[in-house]
């Protein structure tokens, strides 16, 4: 029997105590599978009086996490605090300074500073595990960087924010506005008191960072990737899309193409026709597509103490049996530097919504500018004539250049009788 992995536990939020309920609950079934025992030996957290609901007995604390990242008595530091600097980042750079393996959940940081952790680990001989980082329970970084290990991936996307499918599927549900359905998802605990870093599209940005990283064997760029949010979506668009015969979901697309790797996050159309229309409620899924096995699909919790904590402790499990696998896929030398294709090059189908004034010349006016921008309309809805009123007015193109799109909604916007900026939602082929 191999000595014992000694654990330490940096942070005891609702994950970290989730991670000791999970090694004390399952320590036999772990020891059986490990060949050795997985021992939680400390653990930082500032408030020690707090009822976390696991029994701390015996086990040595920290109020300094830093602290806990250098004691002996720990082989391998689990980062739960957050963020994307800060203190966080200290305890894992110190940690492999110590030459301790590190497992985070924290998609912020390893988006960020994901490379250079790689580096670091490397030369100390130490591992960085982050599966716990990009969709929660679902393990897709053990799938593209293990299990598809043998093909050439050409494209990963996926809904990676539970918070936005949420939203979006109320809105869809219900009939209710942005706003409302985002105050009811606080309520539950679905979104944060803050929550931009959900809705405006950055938390799946960062986990598209790393799934770009691991699919096409790359640099983490996480300034590389295109971001936009939810907030403009209306129930209008959501009815005007299911007549349509789609849903609309937050995408994070990272795809190859003959001119280096584009990496976006926003709001799509979707045909409800595909597996990822059918993701619903506070649900993730990724679909990662390679040369040889072709489409694969993951779906799970992306969030929440349960499927975190069975992410984290799956890494662990790792190290504890000796896996020390490059963070991303290959060593950090071996990443190449492939172009990133700005989001103007995109080459896509689009749905526009015009809120415009109901008087005669107004639409051949939108089509003389898309014309002159090489834009082909497809279809043109408009429900029912108000003559002098606001009406909305849905335009769908054929393929197009994003350039060329913007550029039209641009000369567009400055009409006279159109009242406010139009709205462009991407009709991505799945």
């Amino acid at each position: 029997m191999l000595d014992p992995l000694k654990i330490g536990v940096a942070g005891l939020g609702s994950v970290g105590a989730g991670v000791v309920k999970l090694l004390h609950g399952q320590s036999e079934l772990l020891e059986r599978r490990c060949g050795r025992v997985l021992a939680v030996t400390a653990v930082s957290a500032r408030d020690r009086q707090r009822n976390r609901g696991v029994d701390l007995f015996g086990i040595r604390w920290f109020v300094d996490p830093r602290e806990l990242a250098a004691d002996d008595e720990v082989d391998v530091v689990v980062e739960l605090i957050g963020g994307s600097d800060g203190v966080a980042l200290d305890v894992v750079e110190s940690a492999i300074a110590a030459n301790k393996s590190v497992v985070t959940a924290n998609k912020a940081m390893m988006a960020i500073h994901g490379t250079r952790l790689a580096r670091q680990a490397e030369q100390a001989g130490v591992g960085l595990a982050y599966e716990a980082a990009v969709a929660g329970g679902i393990p897709i970084v053990k799938a593209l960087r293990e299990g598809l290990a043998g093909n050439r991936i050409n494209r990963v996307y996926g809904i990676l924010n539970g918070t936005c499918n949420y939203i979006l599927t109320a809105m869809e549900e219900t009939g209710r506005e942005f706003d409302e359905v985002l105050a009811e998802a606080q309520v539950l605990g679905y979104a944060e008191a803050d929550p931009g870093f959900d809705v405006d599209g950055i938390d799946a940005a960062h986990k598209l960072a790393l799934l770009t990283s691991l699919a096409f064997g790359r640099p983490v760029e996480f300034d590389s990737v295109f971001i936009e949010g939810i907030r403009d979506i209306g129930t209008v668009d959501i009815e005007y899309a299911r007549e349509l015969g789609f849903r609309i979901k937050l995408l994070a697309i990272a795809r190859a193409t003959e001119s280096g790797v584009e990496q976006r996050v926003h709001p799509c159309l979707v045909s409800r026709d595909t597996l990822i229309a059918h993701v619903q409620g506070v649900f993730n899924a990724v679909v990662a597509e390679g040369d040889f096995v072709g489409r694969t699909v993951y779906e799970g919790r992306g969030a929440g103490e349960k499927p975190t904590a069975s992410a984290v402790v799956a890494d662990l499990i790792d190290l504890a049996r000796g896996g020390n696998l490059p963070a991303f896929g290959v060593p950090t030398a071996s990443l190449e530097a492939t172009p990133a294709v700005p989001m103007e090059d995109h080459v896509g189908a689009y749905y526009v919504r015009l809120m415009v004034v109901d008087k005669p010349g107004v639409m051949a006016d939108v089509a003389a500018i898309l014309r002159d921008e090489n834009v082909s309309l497809e279809s043109v809805l408009q429900r029912g004539r108000d003559p002098g009123e606001v009406v909305p007015v849905i335009l769908t193109t054929h393929v197009t250049v994003e350039a060329g799109m913007r550029k039209a909604l641009r000369e567009i916007a400055g009409l006279e009788l159109v009242v406010e900026p139009p709205l462009m939602i991407r009709m991505e082929q799945l």
